[in-house]
């Protein structure tokens, strides 16, 4: 619903009923009622560009891919841990307490198998483990459906941020180049309460 503009006999008017009411707060200074603003007159916009025959389309398709890439999303994760010590981690000065190979496992494999080993690793104290998932295959046949290489790749961190695992991880971030690279993720847990 759009409001109309307000005629000068309205205005008038509205200002002899307002001099007749008693102020709320007679110690603020008394303001003016304002004009109304002119609306801004919209100019239509057309989203199609035009098609000459025999022309090339725009080539702005950014591509099937909705997410940004994993290595992305982990990184933009909020910081849980000390700054300090994640510096430390993602240059890579830090070493890892113990370490899970997932190379050449199903997604139904490798769930249990990373449940189990991170818990264990938060019930024997550790702080720092490395998982290595690969970076997996390129598998895409030029289908019309996307499809993801690196299936793990995408997968653990999902698996990491959810429960049970997400009470004892405090931080998961991709890998220095030295322990695997975007193959492989540094998982810092939570310290254990005995």
């Amino acid at each position: 619903m759009t409001r109309r503009r307000l005629r000068s006999d309205e205005i008038d008017l509205w200002r002899k009923v307002a001099e007749t009411t008693e102020r709320l707060h007679p110690a603020r200074k008394d303001h003016e009622t304002p004009l109304p603003r002119p609306t801004p007159k919209k100019t239509p916009k057309s989203r199609m560009t035009p098609f000459e025959f025999g022309g090339t389309g725009a080539g702005n398709s950014k591509g099937h891919d909705l997410l940004p890439p994993v290595s992305e999303r982990v990184a933009k994760a909020p910081l849980r841990m000390d700054r300090k010590t994640h510096q430390k981690l993602k240059r890579g000065k830090m070493s890892p307490e113990g370490k899970l190979d997932l190379h050449g496992m199903t997604m139904d494999q490798a769930h249990p198998r990373l449940m189990s080993f991170i818990l264990q690793a938060h019930a024997q104290g550790k702080r720092l483990v490395l998982v290595i998932t690969g970076k997996g295959k390129n598998r895409d046949d030029g289908g019309p459906i996307p499809v993801r290489h690196g299936v793990l790749r995408h997968q653990v961190p999902h698996w990491l941020s959810v429960p049970p695992l997400a009470q004892v991880v405090l931080q998961v971030a991709e890998a220095h180049v030295k322990h695997g690279g975007g193959g492989a993720y540094y998982v810092y847990l939570r310290r254990s309460r005995d």
